[in-house]
């Protein structure tokens, strides 16, 4: 199962992967407001649809209230 280290920028103005940062961490903007859970929803949305595998194949392990996660693509 593949793992990612994500740093999320949320209440920005597009969805959209910016860089791959030095030590693999992969930085993404979302329009989502990080409150509620609505950016880990639009990361997971995002992704699927940027990677071309379904949603429940997204798992956020650690990070759900934090700018850094590491998702597990099963």
């Amino acid at each position: 199962m593949p793992v990612y280290k994500i740093k999320v920028i949320p209440n920005s103005s597009k969805n959209e992967i910016v860089e791959k940062m030095s030590d693999g961490t992969i930085k993404i903007k979302l329009k989502a407001p990080p409150i509620d859970g609505k950016a880990n929803e639009e990361l997971i949305k995002f992704l699927a649809k940027e990677w071309k595998i379904p949603k429940n194949n997204i798992e956020i392990k650690s990070g759900k209230i934090s700018k850094n996660k590491i998702l597990i693509i099963n």
